[in-house]
């Protein structure tokens, strides 16, 4: 599996966003090609809750016009994890159905705050960690 290519930059952003809606979640999309994010597009959680996610659909469909525009695609799906390690938790696993992307989640959980992992469904539905190479 190829490793999620991630420059220091948008992390950096990701852990801004998460740390603002804490102790809520935060969403977003991850865009770019392959394996390599080039873009971070932070959405609106409308479920507004510190254990679930929901992107609100009309910053959804601006994002991905404008991953459109640029010629990339949907590379990850990310979130926070506010009080909690990053690992696919249940309800996360249950959500995770979109084929060929990166599932990226960052704690901000004090023992581990700034962690961040991802995952990859695989067929039959069980996940695999990805690698991520900062850069």
């Amino acid at each position: 599996m190829e490793k999620l290519k991630l420059p220091r930059a948008i992390y950096d952003r990701l852990l801004e966003a998460a740390e603002q809606e804490a102790p809520r979640e935060a969403c977003g999309l991850l865009a770019g090609s392959g394996a390599a994010v080039r873009e971070f597009y932070p959405l609106t959680n409308v479920e507004a809750s510190a254990a679930r996610f929901s992107m609100d659909p009309q910053e959804q469909f601006a994002a991905l016009k404008c991953m459109r525009g640029r010629s990339w695609e949907i590379v990850g799906i990310w979130h926070s994890h506010p009080a909690t390690p990053a690992r696919m938790s249940a309800e996360d696993r249950k959500l995770a159905f979109m084929p060929g992307v990166s599932y990226v989640i960052l704690s901000l959980a004090p023992a581990c705050r700034g962690e961040i992992r991802a995952f990859r469904r695989e067929r039959g539905g069980s996940f695999r960690e990805q690698e991520i190479e900062f850069c």
